[in-house]
């Protein structure tokens, strides 16, 4: 029988991260830095575990092996790995200057999919910014020299970030996520960044942090990026919820809601679900089981499930394939 699952997330303490998700959205952990929550995740470096209903304890990889790939929705049937991989970042500090390969170079050189990724910008402190592509396009060489010159900042694209704004990444822009930025992330499940550039910092042994110039040189996009902060457009989708659309490309689709009171929704057999609350709380009912979704928990809708019910006062993205 299909059931909606809450998910628990593994947890990320990478140098730049704070303690946000710890204190304001539920996170439970022995560690210091909480920089990354991995929301729905089947990759072998961060695996989510089923938090409730018959499969509780199992990991999602797990479950959806087997009979159970057919969850996914038939988008998904030709696929061989799990399409998504979805984070809370707290990025206390700045993140490395970075970039990410497409699928044609990922397969052929390190045998995974690329990353194409979206940014909901959850928070932001005021006079925040991130990067995004660069000032205007450059030659190979010039990126390389300024690489190895450390004057790579000079000619990189500084957008100002506020809460609320939308940036689509797509794999080959050069970008970073600056300090005091709150980013709910959904992009293909992928860990492959390459850094060019890490403001000198050391990792816990000590030693600076790798850097993959010839890599990043490979795959880096050396133009302007044709949009910065996207636009979100208004749809009328679910009933009594106030939908934005925030991104929609071939890996994926992801939706902003707002809801007060009471909404049907339906997953059919096309894609599944994954609802995380960003603000507020949620029941989330099928059939005669509800789950409870605080501020900061996630839930699996399985492709299929069909209608299922949403009440209660809450901020949250859904994002499918």
């Amino acid at each position: 029988m299909l059931e909606p699952m809450l998910l628990k997330a593994p947890l990320k303490d990478y140098l730049w991260g704070g303690n946000r998700l710890k204190h304001e959205y539920g996170k439970t952990s022995d560690l210091d830095i909480v920089a990354e929550s991995w929301e729905l995740s089947c990759h072998e470096a961060g695996l989510s575990v089923i938090d409730s209903g018959a499969h509780k304890g199992k990991t999602l990889a797990e479950l959806l092996t087997g009979a159970g790939r057919a969850m996914l929705g038939s988008k998904a049937k030709d696929m061989d790995y799990f399409p998504l991989l979805i984070k809370f970042i707290d990025a206390k500090g700045d993140l490395s200057v970075q970039v990410h390969p497409d699928d044609e170079y990922a397969l052929r050189e390190e045998g995974e999919q690329g990353k194409t990724e979206m940014w909901y910008v959850v928070d932001a402190e005021p006079d925040a910014s991130l990067i995004y592509g660069f000032q205007q396009k450059i030659s190979k060489e010039e990126f390389e020299r300024r690489i190895a010159d450390n004057t790579l900042l000079e000619v990189c694209n500084k957008v100002p970030v506020h809460k609320g704004d939308v940036f689509f990444i797509k794999a080959g822009t050069l970008h970073a996520i600056g300090s005091g930025i709150l980013i709910y992330e959904v992009q293909q499940s992928s860990n492959l960044t390459y850094r060019v550039y890490d403001y000198g910092r050391v990792g816990k042994d000590g030693k600076p942090r790798q850097l993959h110039i010839d890599k990043a040189l490979a795959v880096t996009k050396l133009e302007v990026p044709q949009a910065v902060s996207e636009k979100m457009v208004d749809l009328d989708l679910f009933p009594d919820i106030a939908v934005k659309l925030l991104a929609e490309c071939k890996y994926f689709k992801v939706y902003h809601g707002s809801l007060q009171g009471n909404s049907t929704m339906h997953a059919g057999e096309d894609s599944f679900h994954c609802l995380t609350v960003l603000d507020g709380a949620l029941t989330l009912t099928s059939g005669d089981e509800s789950l409870t979704m605080a501020k900061g928990k996630t839930v699996f809708v399985p492709a299929g499930l069909g209608n299922y019910q949403l009440q209660g006062q809450a901020e949250f993205i859904l994002s499918k394939l």
